[in-house]
C-alpha cells in the first residue's frame, strides 16, 4: 500500500481530520471513564473480606442499634471479634463546603480486623491510647495539608457539642489502604470519645451504634454465624440484618441506582454517535476521491489497494483519536480518583479499560472504512472518470 498517499489523504483536509480525531478522542475518553466506573464498583464488591460480617438494623441503615447488642453478638459461636461503627457526619471547620467520611470505631478490634490498613505516618499505638486521637487517610491528609500531631476541628452535624464548639481530634496516624473496599479519605476516631461525651452531657445526638462488624473465627461457617446473629433479635426489641461485607457493599452501591446499566446505555449511545460521525466523514472522503481512485486504477493499482487506502485512512484517524483519548484519561486519572474514591475506591483506568477504548476505536475505524472502501473497489476506471466529468 502506498503509505505516502495515505498520510496525504489524512492531511489533505486537516481541519476535517482534526475534528474527526478529536471526536473519537472524546468518545474513547468517555467510554474509558464509564467502564472504569463499572469496573470500580465491581472491584469494590469483589475485594471484600470473606471473614467480616456487618450487622445493621433490619429497618434501615439510618436506624442505630442498641449498645446492649454488642455483648450478645460477641457471644455468638464463631465470632472472634466485634467492632462498633458509628457514622459521625461532621465537617471540617475550615472548609465547610468540603466533606469526608468520619466513623467512630473500637480501636483494638478495628486494627486486627482490617489488616488492609497500614499506618504510613505516626503510630496506631498512640491512636489506641489517646481518647481524642484519630487516624486519617492519606488523600484527605494531603488535601488539607494535615500532619501527625495536628489538632483538627470538626463541626458536628448529627452529634453536636453542647458548648457549641467543634469537636477536637488529634491526628495520631495517617493510613494507606491496599484494597479498593477501603478508601484513603476517611477519618476514624475512638467511639468511646463520642459515647463518653454523650453520657457526660458534653454532646447531644442519637444513642446507639450504626452497625457492628463481626470478625468470623478461622474455620467457622460465616453463614451459620450470620443466621445465629439474626436469630438473636428475631423478636426484638429491634430486628437486625446480618450480611457479608461484599453484600453490604453491593447494597450500598445499589442505593445509587442501577449504575452499571446506566453506564452501558450512555456508553452505547456515545459509541453509535461517533460511529455514524466517522462513517459520514469517510463516505464524504470516498466520494471526493473518486477521480483519484480512477487515476490510481488507470496506473495499475489494484482494487485492494484503492479500498485499503480508505480503510487505512479511517483506521489511522480512529487510532490517533484513541491515543489522544487514552492519553487524556491517563493524565486525568489521579483527579478522577481523588473525586470519586470515597464512593468508589476501586476506580482506575486499568489495562482492560484502556484496551477496550482502543479496541472500540479501531473497530469503528474498520467498519467505517469498509463502506467507502467497497465502493472504491467496485468502481471501474471509466466509471470513476465519467462520474467526475
Amino acid at each position: 500500500m502506498p503509505f505516502h498517499l495515505l498520510f496525504r489523504n489524512v492531511t489533505g483536509h486537516w481541519l476535517r481530520s482534526l475534528l474527526t480525531i478529536l471526536s473519537v478522542a472524546v468518545a474513547v475518553f468517555l467510554i474509558c471513564v464509564l467502564n472504569a466506573v463499572v469496573s470500580g464498583l465491581t472491584r469494590t464488591v469483589s475485594a471484600a473480606a470473606s471473614n467480616r460480617l456487618l450487622v445493621q438494623s433490619a429497618v434501615s441503615l439510618y436506624v442505630d442499634l442498641p449498645m446492649a447488642y454488642q455483648q450478645k453478638l460477641a457471644a455468638v459461636p464463631g465470632v472472634e471479634a466485634i467492632c462498633k461503627w458509628q457514622w459521625f457526619g461532621g465537617r471540617y471547620e475550615q472548609d465547610k463546603g468540603g466533606f469526608f467520611a468520619q466513623f467512630g470505631i473500637d480501636a483494638e478490634p478495628f486494627r486486627t480486623s482490617y489488616p488492609e490498613i497500614t499506618i504510613a505516618e505516626g503510630s496506631y499505638e498512640e491512636f489506641a491510647k489517646n481518647r481524642t486521637a484519630c487516624i486519617v487517610g492519606r488523600d484527605t491528609a494531603t488535601k488539607y495539608g494535615w500532619k501527625v500531631g495536628q489538632t483538627v476541628p470538626i463541626l458536628g452535624t448529627i452529634f453536636q457539642r453542647t458548648d457549641g464548639q467543634p469537636w477536637q481530634f488529634t491526628i495520631a496516624g495517617i493510613y494507606v489502604s491496599d484494597t479498593p473496599t477501603i478508601d484513603q479519605q476517611t477519618m476514624y476516631f475512638r467511639f468511646d470519645y463520642l459515647r463518653e461525651s454523650l453520657e457526660q452531657g458534653g454532646a447531644q445526638g442519637p444513642e446507639g451504634v450504626g452497625l457492628y462488624m463481626l470478625r468470623v473465627a478461622p474455620g467457622a461457617d460465616p453463614v451459620a454465624v450470620q443466621s445465629a446473629a439474626d436469630a438473636l433479635f428475631e423478636n426484638g426489641p429491634q430486628r437486625v440484618q446480618t450480611t457479608t461485607e461484599a453484600e453490604f457493599n453491593r447494597q450500598f452501591v445499589t442505593m445509587l441506582g442501577d449504575v452499571p446499566t446506566l453506564m452501558q446505555m450512555v456508553g452505547s449511545a456515545v459509541l453509535f454517535a461517533i460511529f455514524f460521525a466517522v462513517l459520514n466523514t469517510m463516505i464524504m472522503a470516498g466520494r471526493e476521491r473518486t477521480k483519484d481512485i480512477g487515476i490510481l486504477k488507470a496506473l495499475g493499482f489494484s482494487d485492494a489497494v484503492t479500498a485499503g487506502l480508505l480503510i487505512g485512512e479511517s483506521l489511522l484517524l480512529c487510532a490517533l483519536g484513541a491515543v489522544v483519548g487514552i492519553g487524556l484519561g491517563v493524565a486525568l486519572e489521579p483527579a478522577f480518583q481523588a473525586s470519586v474514591s470515597a464512593m468508589m475506591p476501586g476506580f482506575a483506568f486499568d489495562r482492560s479499560t484502556l484496551l477496550l477504548g482502543a479496541g472500540l476505536a479501531l473497530g469503528i475505524g474498520l467498519v467505517s472504512g469498509i463502506v467507502p472502501g467497497l465502493r472504491a473497489a467496485r468502481l471501474t476506471t471509466v466509471a470513476a472518470l465519467r462520474e467526475v466529468g
